[in-house]
């Protein structure tokens, strides 16, 4: 009896126009039956294999969504292995505005809860919204520099209701050099607490020419200048968010010799305000693609426009929102904009890296996206 399998005819096919049955000696054969056999033979095997094989499963991503919180950060992120994490939470206030953005992107990823929220440092616009996050979606883990470097009424303020918070997640105080525990890919800190890694990553540490051009500022007392920062590997793909990291700081890691190499994919520092990204930092990294967290009247500064604009090899950037004070030849094309008004409903930029190097990025205003091989 021939077993039924499910994706099988529910009858053996009756074979037609065999030759008739000759004799031989004093046996009985069909010429031709037993090769036509061995061949009906292999071919119910191969259907049986592909039956039994399921569908090739999708090739694994790794997946951003860049959140308007006008002005502020908030980063999700899906790495490959299908952890949820989020790099900051935007501000508090304005009707839960911001955390509710955030979880719509956490639905749109088909996600229910955040494996690892990721707080840069203690300033209003990436900390302030993390009660108002955890009160609308969970967060297993929290990840930070470790307490609070400002004092005075309103950093005090800011850090009781994040300690507050969290009280009740795991969580982790990192330091420069670690790695960050992301399954799926390799992400590795570069600045944290104001400590600069020391020794240049695998590639890099090149001398790097545009130092000499460069003029150190006043020295950054703020919890700015004390950001988490990290470079991101995902097979031949690479990202970085140095959060608002302040001009000086940037320079230690790109001069003399640029630490940190080529990136594919630059999240613009300090939402592109002029007191951060000198050209010594932005130009030594080489990015593709360049993505702006500004707000209509927060970051976008000509003078970033400009030095990211002269970067090499740079094939666009994009922005979560028209800046009204950088003038319309500063501003990237309307259909690399996510929100062009400032008055808006928040839209998003996500971006979908294979592990090959290529990677997309969409815009959720008004559905256009550019692939990058």
């Amino acid at each position: 009896v021939v077993p039924q399998w499910h994706c099988l005819p529910a009858a053996v096919p009756q074979w037609r126009g065999l030759p008739a049955v000759e004799k031989m000696g004093n046996e009985y054969s069909v010429p031709g039956f037993h090769g036509r056999m061995r061949t009906m033979r292999m071919l119910l095997g191969l259907v049986i294999v592909l039956c039994f094989a399921g569908p090739v499963p999708a090739a694994k991503t790794l997946n951003f969504y860049f959140i308007d919180v006008e002005g502020g950060q908030a980063t999700l992120m899906v790495t490959p292995a299908g952890q949820s994490v989020l790099v900051d939470a935007g501000w508090p206030g304005n009707n839960g505005r911001d955390a509710g953005r955030i979880a719509a992107a956490v639905k749109h990823a088909g996600l229910k809860k955040i494996d690892y929220l990721l707080v840069t440092h203690y300033h209003t616009d990436h900390v302030g919204g993390v009660p108002q996050l955890l009160a609308k979606t969970p967060v297993v883990t929290v990840i930070d520099h470790g307490p609070n470097t400002e004092t005075g009424k309103n950093p005090d303020a800011l850090s009781k209701a994040y300690e507050e918070a969290v009280a009740k997640c795991k969580r982790i105080v990192i330091k420069r050099g670690d790695a960050l525990p992301f399954k799926g890919l390799e992400a590795k800190v570069v600045a944290a607490r104001g400590d600069l890694i020391e020794q240049a990553l695998p590639g890099a540490g090149q001398e790097n020419p545009l130092c000499a051009a460069e003029r150190r500022r006043d020295e950054d007392k703020t919890e700015n200048a004390r950001s988490i920062g990290f470079v991101l590997n995902y097979g031949k793909f690479r990202f970085i968010d140095l959060a608002d990291l302040t001009w000086n700081k940037e320079l230690d890691l790109s001069c003399p010799n640029h630490k940190i190499g080529k990136i594919d994919a630059y999240l613009v520092t300090h939402h592109g305000m002029n007191m951060s990204g000198p050209a010594a930092m932005v130009h030594a990294l080489h990015p593709r693609v360049a993505i702006m967290n500004n707000g209509a009247k927060k970051g976008g500064s000509p003078e970033s426009f400009e030095i990211i604009r002269k970067s090499p090899g740079l094939e666009d950037l994009w922005q979560l929102h028209f800046a009204l004070g950088a003038g319309t030849d500063r501003n990237s094309a309307d259909s690399l904009i996510a929100n062009t008004e400032p008055n808006c409903e928040g839209k998003w930029l996500k971006m979908t890296v294979a592990s090959n190097g290529s990677f997309t990025v969409e815009n959720s205003r008004n559905g256009f996206k550019k692939s990058y091989k």
